[in-house]
């Protein structure tokens, strides 16, 4: 293929993303004691991250707990505000859209919350909660009932239970009731915050085969953010790694899980388990030394290299950029494997 028609192909991907987030930054302010509270710092939630998200395509975000994943979710979708970068959703702007056009664009990007104990009112019947986004988006008098009864059998539960309760199901039941709320309104996208880390390993397989099935059904693309490397490896086309905000590599799920290249990514693929109890302990880890940095005041340079045993002086004076090693894997290393 000529130099023409690769620059021709990266176009079109690129025309053709369904979500695009460039240079994301989302800053909290870290108020002092006293009357009046004046701002004495922030936490750098997330500094300057960028992805992109294919049409029926699955992105997984990984990272250790507090790297910015889920708050990167959340404002992708403008529940959070960013305080810097650009998210667009088809090509239109989404940080400066008014709450209007927002209404107008939440009606095709859901989200799906990690706690299934907490996203759901318990108040109220679950009928009543999966109803809810069409009443809110006035669509329940155009057969809002059918419309429950058929979201209630999509993800695998009776319509006669719907004027249960939240607490009289599990925990893998309430989290599919947060699903169907989540497809009420028939979107495109969704946010999945860690949709199966609360539940018990026998009930996870069921909701991620469930989230496969629906996506090959209904056309839909994943923001898929999770922790655990072999569910995100199992789901997602793509994965992102995060590491106290910043995305520090990114490619296929080939690229990242069989050539890893950034030395965090190393690190928390050496510590998932392997099947083979022979190749498990005899396998060598990396084992990071030292506490993840505080937000509110992060290391200069990478951010990483508090922690790196690859750290060198140049680490501590320059941040790393996200560098394309080919074919779409990059990776914001100075010394990259």
């Amino acid at each position: 293929m000529s130099a023409a028609q690769q620059e021709s192909e990266a176009d079109s991907k690129t025309s053709a993303a369904l979500l695009e987030v460039d240079d994301l930054e989302v800053r909290f302010p870290v108020h002092g004691a006293g009357f009046l509270r004046r701002v004495v710092g922030h936490v750098h939630a997330v500094s300057g991250v960028s992805l992109r998200l294919a049409e029926q395509e699955t992105l997984g975000v990984v990272g250790e707990s507090g790297c910015g994943k889920s708050t990167t979710g959340r404002a992708i979708l403008q529940l959070v505000q960013a305080t810097s970068g650009s998210v667009r959703y088809r090509g239109e702007e989404l940080t400066t859209m008014s709450s209007s056009d927002l209404q107008r664009v939440r009606r095709e990007a859901g989200i799906v919350f990690q706690d299934p104990y907490a996203s759901l009112n318990p108040k109220l019947p679950v009928n009543d909660i999966i109803a809810e986004p069409l009443k809110v988006h006035r669509r329940w008098r155009d057969g809002g009932p059918e419309r429950v009864a058929e979201l209630l059998r999509m993800v695998g539960l009776s319509p006669e239970h719907g004027n249960r309760y939240p607490h009289e199901f599990s925990g893998g039941q309430r989290q599919r009731v947060g699903i169907a709320r989540a497809l009420a309104l028939e979107p495109k996208l969704l946010v999945l915050d860690e949709p199966v880390s609360a539940l018990d390993v026998s009930v996870q397989a069921g909701v991620v085969n469930l989230l496969e099935e629906l996506q090959e059904r209904l056309g839909l693309s994943y923001v898929f953010i999770a922790h655990d490397l072999s569910v995100v490896r199992h789901i997602s086309d793509r994965v992102a790694v995060m590491y106290l905000g910043r995305v520090v590599e990114t490619g296929t799920r080939e690229d990242v899980y069989e050539r890893a290249s950034h030395p965090y990514t190393q690190a928390l693929l050496s510590a998932a388990p392997w099947a083979d109890p022979r190749q498990e302990r005899t396998r060598e880890r990396i084992v990071l030394t030292g506490d993840v940095p505080s937000p509110v005041n992060p290391p200069s340079g990478c951010r990483f290299r508090t922690r790196c045993w690859k750290a060198q002086d140049l680490c501590s004076e320059q941040v790393p950029e996200l560098t394309d090693r080919g074919k779409g894997h990059p990776v914001a290393c100075h010394f990259p494997d």
